[in-house]
């Protein structure tokens, strides 16, 4: 299955990037899961393409969920006038790839607490489907939804209750989401980077109690399940683990004089 949606996602880029060298103009993909944004790295390795120099079948690309941090991006493919900071600033100005929704109840004062699976599940339930949509960051009373732009005005002109709150959504700029993931740099040395170590080092676990939550199939690697606690995690890696949260692999910093490994992670909080 994994390999039939790797072939699925290579012809799919390969045609983006394509009409956007030949044609001139932008495409994107919908919104990819972090596993299939890890496929993609995969593929461009494959075919000896460097994640490091951002083109592709001639075509810039730059990978955008809305904002930095974002989990959910699509894939989008530059005509050969516009840079990624150019393409930035515009979407920033005006989106034309990815909107940005924000949510409210009418009445505070009536409104239920609202939680991600609400907010996504009222979504789903409009017949929205998930590679239409990309993060959903949650505050008090407030979420934000990014969303492809056609997608974005069919939630502002249906979406008017989540559970028994009734809410007023409207499509604003990036920038006026004012809710990021939240996260905090932890340093530290390990013996090596496998996930094992690593996770026990996170967690404060044992190296026994890491290998379990492994075998239990309760870790995730770029979305995808680690079955061995032999792997060796990458910079940028995203892990998730079942139960204790999630955080990104920042990569080692040096070695100290008795040759353990000094890494740092983004720990969500």
């Amino acid at each position: 299955m994994e390999e039939k949606t790797k072939d699925f996602l290579a012809g799919r880029v390969r045609d983006l990037a394509t009409r956007a060298y030949m044609n001139n103009f932008v495409t994107h993909t919908d919104f990819l899961s972090v596993s299939e944004i890890a496929m993609f790295h995969q593929i461009l390795a494959a075919e000896g393409v460097s994640s490091n120099v951002h083109e592709y079948c001639g075509a810039k690309y730059i990978i955008y969920g809305g904002f930095d941090e974002a989990e959910r991006a699509m894939i989008c493919f530059l005509p050969d006038y516009m840079d990624e900071e150019t393409f930035l600033m515009m979407e920033k100005s005006e989106s034309s790839v990815c909107s940005c929704v924000r949510i409210r109840p009418i009445n505070k004062k009536f409104a239920d607490e609202l939680n991600h699976r609400d907010y996504l599940g009222s979504l789903m339930n409009l017949g929205i489907e998930r590679d239409q949509l990309g993060d959903i960051l949650t505050g008090d009373d407030v979420a934000y939804v990014f969303a492809t732009m056609d997608i974005a005005r069919m939630i502002c002109n249906e979406l008017i209750r989540i559970k028994h709150t009734s809410v007023k959504c409207e499509i604003v700029t990036s920038d006026e989401c004012n809710i990021r993931p939240k996260f905090e740099e932890v340093t530290g040395s390990v013996a090596s980077e496998r996930i094992d170590a690593i996770l026990a080092f996170v967690y404060h676990l044992s190296r026994s109690e890491a290998q379990k939550l492994i075998e239990s199939e309760s870790v995730f690697i770029d979305g995808r399940t680690a079955y061995s606690g032999g792997y060796d995690l990458k910079e940028g890696s995203r892990v998730s683990v079942r139960g204790y949260g999630k955080f990104i692999y920042l990569g080692m910093q040096n070695t100290t004089r008795k040759g353990r490994l000094f890494i740092s992670v983004n720990k969500f909080i």
